[in-house]
């Protein structure tokens, strides 16, 4: 029984230093653990950013056409899609009710003028008095202004074009009633080569982008053509109907003929406004969170250190970080999957340079 128990005291004696000996060192060995990684050098750059958005052709001086006062319709004279030139008759209105109210016009100022001519003749014999010689000049003049007025309205009892483009809609028929100023026809100056390209942006972009910036616009309807553009406008609210920004781009020197309203075509923006950002590699990021993202640095080439930073946008294949690398020495861009907080790391020789 004594020498199974001094056995028994032997072989914990024997566990006990075994354990002490090994178990630290394997930790040891786990927590210095050095993974190999690549590294490039951090170096923020001032970029003249540029993007690309898409919209479709206008003009700046599309307007609806009507008649002053209502009634029916008698003639169209064009169809959508026709050329106009300033000045040409392109609707009429019957004029049989707006002629009888101007001959009734007419006919009340002749007599009131007969009857301002008798009352002055009565005044200056004394037979009139001085009220009713004023009260018949004042019913000349009012009888005169509903005569003006109803010419005015027969004047504008046909439409004429404005200026010259084309028709880019009809509203109406020919016999239709209409009210006072409902639309008949839709026109612009397209025949100026005044185009304006409307296009959509991000909260972003509309910050990048000032009026004058340059940018570049192509169109499917004419393949390998690049057309000059200017920002001319830019809105200061979301469109409710896009949830984007409106932007307005003044296209020159488009051949005639080239594009109609509607048409949709694409923009390259420059904007003059640069930004400072540094341009690392996407695989770079760990854990991205719409603009938030991390990733990996080193400040001595021996231990990792995680560092939040604020995306701005990613674009061919880089992405332009705008906060959060300030300090540190260099970016690690292979290897991150394999590292925590504080991980001893060992520059491969083969590791990107910037």
């Amino acid at each position: 029984m004594q020498k199974i128990s001094i056995a028994a005291s032997l072989f914990f004696i024997i566990l006990t230093t075994l354990m002490a000996c090994h178990s630290p060192a394997k930790d040891q060995q786990q927590s210095e653990e050095v993974i190999p990684v690549k590294t490039m050098s951090l170096i923020q750059d001032t970029i003249n950013s540029s993007f690309r958005v898409a919209g479709q052709f206008t003009t700046d001086d599309e307007t609806n056409l009507a008649f002053k006062n209502g009634g029916i319709v008698q003639r169209i004279y064009v169809k959508e899609g026709d050329a106009i030139s300033k000045g040409q008759l392109l609707a009429t209105i019957n004029l049989t009710e707006i002629n009888a109210m101007a001959e009734q016009a007419n006919q009340a100022y002749q007599k009131a003028k007969r009857d301002y001519e008798r009352a002055s003749n009565l005044y200056r014999d004394s037979v009139a008095t001085l009220e009713q010689m004023q009260n018949a000049k004042t019913a000349l003049e009012v009888a005169r202004q509903q005569y003006t007025s109803a010419g005015f309205n027969q004047t504008y009892s046909e439409i004429r074009a404005d200026k010259s483009g084309y028709v880019l809609r009809r509203f109406a028929n020919e016999g239709q009633v209409v009210g006072p100023g409902t639309p008949i026809l839709q026109i612009n100056g397209a025949a100026s080569g005044k185009w304006i390209l409307k296009a959509g942006l991000s909260d972003y972009q509309w910050a990048q982008v000032k009026l004058g910036d340059r940018a570049t616009v192509t169109t499917d309807v004419a393949p390998g053509k690049t057309l000059n553009a200017q920002v001319i406008k830019k809105s200061e609210g979301v469109d409710p109907l896009s949830g984007t920004f409106m932007v307005q781009l003044q296209v020159s020197d488009v051949p005639a003929g080239m594009l109609a309203s509607g048409l949709f075509g694409k923009a390259q923006l420059f904007p003059a406004q640069s930004i400072h950002a540094w341009a690392i590699p996407y695989d770079a990021l760990l854990d991205g969170d719409a603009s938030d993202a991390y990733v990996f640095v080193t400040d001595d080439n021996q231990t990792a250190r995680k560092v939040k930073v604020q995306v701005s946008r990613v674009e061919n294949g880089q992405v332009m970080v705008s906060a959060g690398l300030e300090g540190a020495k260099a970016l690690i861009i292979s290897g991150s999957a394999y590292l925590n907080e504080g991980s001893r790391i060992r520059i491969d020789s083969a590791g990107g340079k910037r």
